[in-house]
């Protein structure tokens, strides 16, 4: 049985993942914190996500080696995991170690988790939210920013209460905040 974590969500001071026209351009990683990001997501096994997420993430299936050691290893971290993306307005994807649900249930999340050895990590507020709402998620990861966006996406959906408790934080030089929480 698996851990299913709210994945490493990066998000504004005011709660969003992009900004009002979809953006993350905000969220770029210092290598300080890629290398911090590298040893979070390390223990995952597999990583649930949607369309717009598994667009973005991507690029790590062909990432030409050798420009930068914390990119090499998010890169290798990458391609040891298995993949899931969740997607409506897909047909299906190609992609090493990814498999396609047109539609992700809080069953078939269970299932995976249950099958899982290790972290399943479910990454993105909109195929994270029956989950959040249901209660199903250990953690949640976020690294906030030090920036004020004034709408987008925002990081939590609208959910029914959640009872968490602060289990580690740390401060970036660059202002970014990371925080784990598990749930109570």
């Amino acid at each position: 049985m698996g851990t299913l974590r709210y994945g490493v969500m990066t998000c504004s001071l005011d709660g969003y993942v992009a900004d009002a026209d979809g953006s993350v351009d905000f969220a770029s990683p210092s290598e300080e914190l890629h290398a911090f990001v590298n040893d979070l997501v390390r223990d995952t096994r597999v990583f649930v996500m949607g369309r717009r997420m598994f667009e973005t993430m991507r690029v790590w299936d062909t990432w030409p080696t050798g420009q930068s050691a914390v990119e090499d290893d998010f890169a290798e971290i990458w391609a040891g995991a298995d993949k899931v993306v969740c997607s409506d307005s897909l047909t299906g994807v190609e992609a090493p170690r990814t498999t396609f649900e047109p539609r992700l249930t809080t069953d078939r999340l269970g299932e995976i988790v249950a099958a899982t050895d290790g972290v399943v990590e479910v990454s993105g507020p909109t195929t994270a939210a029956e989950a959040l709402r249901a209660g199903m998620v250990d953690e949640l990861l976020l690294l906030v920013t030090p920036e004020v966006l004034g709408a987008g996406l925002p990081a939590l959906p609208d959910v029914a209460r959640l009872h968490l408790a602060l289990t580690d934080q740390r401060a970036f030089d660059d202002g970014t905040v990371y925080l784990r929480y598990a749930r109570r």
